[in-house]
């Protein structure tokens, strides 16, 4: 009973591209375990509060995600 759990930045993605990640990462799972088990895999999606999540030492807010998914890079302030 596979469980896969997905921690991103509150903000970042939309209702409908959780649910596609969802769906992906059971049909990604199956795969490799076999349909019977497609009923037991569990996906939990958490959210991180922005500010919340750090890297390297910085915390990393839905604003840097966003801005990252653009192709900017974050500046130093």
């Amino acid at each position: 009973m596979p469980l896969v759990n997905v921690k991103v930045i509150e903000g970042v993605f939309t209702l409908e591209q959780k649910q596609e990640i969802i769906r992906k990462l059971t049909d990604t799972m199956v795969s490799i375990e076999g349909e019977n088990l497609r009923q037991v895999t569990w996906v939990v999606i958490e959210e991180v509060k922005s500010g919340e999540w750090g890297i390297g030492g910085e915390p990393l807010t839905t604003q840097d995600v966003q801005a990252l998914a653009l192709g900017k890079v974050k500046t130093e302030v």
